[in-house]
């Protein structure tokens, strides 16, 4: 049996289309309102969350404080004409007791025994005292009602475990599973944490265009949309790149951002059509500069997270401790594969001899493709430990400034752990010549059905024709970091709403019915 995903409006509360459950929910809203309860107040009577009462207990106290607290019905017990209860309001949880004496006449048989359910919102008022079992709980005088769940709380035995059930109902995953809670917690904490870094060292956070009228900065298709009144498309950007460049134009010397970027692209364990991202450049610096800041940024955040420097990932211990290895992405590749990609310079001979070795290589792939393909392929996975992979050809870089020492490279760096890339760093472009042309070079491959080849942007030829600083340029994946310190496989565990197919339907298991236990 399934429900359907997308139920009739009309039925969504009409007793005919609802379990025993919901139905008698309904009821008993029904019932609140003709006792003269609002089921919904606008108002809510709190002195104190759950955690700042439980911080004022103090047990040398002859007399303790009386509170305002509420939160969400978690279990609840009846024992004639007392009642014992579990109150959580996200800070902690706390126990209520309520003594039918003790409230108003007829509302504890009549209210509380009849017409509130697990998973209801309250608020009580009453002293804090400590049961005979030790059990720090707050002794009711009045109890407000706050609002009213029509359906039943999952199961807390078994909880809430279909995947596609946890990430399209990602609230009752979350109310189901503690731990998924402290997932987004940590997630805040790295974002805290990179925060605290970055402007400590002098950067400015700022904010660039999500709709821009030009893409670019990385190697991506767009989603299109289209402004109405101005009679234009515009891009959901795929980057914070070309914009925070400008601002290094116009005198910054470090900036940042954290925000959102969108890609058109396939979802997998690793990738999401919109994901979080951190980008930094700072003037005055290269790549050798950025890949140090990369390390000591980092350390920074598993110090702040998890109090160390190494982080256990799948079974692996992750060390951060710099320096991390250095390995030119060409030695990289020939390790793995036994193909030295220079050797083979062209999209046709290289694809030749990776068939030869017995290697997929599709017709009319780039040459640059097929380089991605063997890192993706063959090197990356097994890259478990903190790695840098350095000197990129110039044919997969289009902004990236080139190598002194060789003119088939650019100072270029991806950074990699836990078998995954979590960031991609270079020296940038600050030659406008060499810019338009490294745009023109992406041009012709776009003309040649290159899908992800960088569009030419010439108001940002333009911005550079007025001085750009020698710049460092960074951008790391803030999903993939979380992967990483939560110790989860999926990029779906770590955004509270994941992108998912659309569905028609879904397992039963997205609607569960326990039967609330009331002892």
């Amino acid at each position: 049996m399934s429900e359907p995903r997308h139920r009739d409006p009309e039925h969504l509360f009409d007793p005919e289309h609802l379990g025993d459950q919901e139905r008698s929910r309904l009821e008993k809203l029904q019932a609140l309102r003709e006792l003269g309860i609002d089921p919904y107040p606008a108002r809510v009577k709190r002195t104190h969350t759950l955690a700042q009462a439980r911080a004022l207990y103090r047990a040398d106290q002859e007399e303790q404080p009386t509170v305002s607290v509420a939160g969400r019905l978690l279990r609840i017990r009846i024992m004639g004409k007392m009642s014992f209860a579990d109150l959580d309001d996200g800070t902690a949880r706390i126990q209520v007791i309520l003594r039918r004496d003790h409230l108003p006449e007829g509302w504890y048989n009549t209210v509380w025994k009849k017409l509130i359910d697990l998973g209801d919102f309250i608020s009580v008022t009453g002293s804090l005292t400590v049961t005979r079992t030790g059990e720090l709980s707050v002794d009711a005088r009045e109890v407000q009602f706050l609002a009213k769940a029509l359906k039943p709380m999952p199961d807390k035995w078994h909880g809430v475990k279909d995947p596609e059930v946890r990430y399209r109902r990602r609230y009752l995953d979350l109310l189901a599973n503690p731990e998924v809670r402290e997932i987004f917690r940590t997630r805040a904490a790295i974002l805290r944490a990179i925060r605290e870094y970055l402007d400590g060292q002098g950067f400015l956070e700022v904010e660039t265009p999500v709709l821009q009228p030009i893409y670019g900065g990385a190697a991506a298709r767009p989603f299109v949309t289209h402004h109405n009144q101005l009679h234009q498309d515009l891009y959901l950007r795929i980057s914070f790149e070309l914009y925070l460049k400008r601002l290094m134009v116009g005198g910054y010397p470090a900036v940042y951002e954290i925000g959102r970027d969108f890609r058109n692209e396939g979802v997998s364990f690793k990738h999401n059509p919109e994901f979080t991202m951190l980008e930094f450049y700072e003037a005055y610096a290269d790549y050798h500069d950025v890949m140090r800041r990369t390390e000591e940024m980092l350390v920074h955040v598993a110090q702040r997270v998890v109090g160390d420097t190494v982080i256990r990932y799948r079974g692996h211990e992750l060390d951060l401790t710099p320096p991390w290895p250095r390995i030119p992405l060409r030695q990289a590749i020939l390790d793995a594969t036994g193909i030295d990609y220079e050797a083979f310079p062209d999209a046709a001979s290289l694809a030749a001899e990776m068939r030869r070795r017995g290697m997929e290589a599709r017709e009319g792939v780039p040459w640059g493709k097929l380089v991605d393909q063997l890192l993706s392929k063959f090197v990356e996975p097994t890259l478990i430990q903190p790695t840098f992979l350095i000197d990129y050809p110039k044919d997969v870089s289009p902004l990236a400034k080139g190598s002194p020492e060789d003119p088939r490279l650019v100072e270029r760096f991806e950074g990699f752990m836990a078998g995954m890339e979590i960031c991609n760093a270079f020296s940038e472009i600050n030659d406008p010549i060499d810019q338009l042309q490294r745009f023109l070079d992406e041009s012709y491959r776009a003309g040649r059905g290159d899908e992800e080849a960088h569009p030419v942007d010439v108001d940002y030829v333009e911005a550079l024709s007025y001085g750009m600083p020698p710049t460092g340029g960074f951008g790391m994946g803030i999903d993939r970091l979380t992967m990483i310190f939560t110790d989860r496989e999926s990029i779906r565990e770590v955004i509270l709403f994941p992108h998912l197919r659309s569905l028609e339907e879904e397992p039963s298991s997205a609607a569960p019915d326990p039967t609330p236990a009331q002892g």
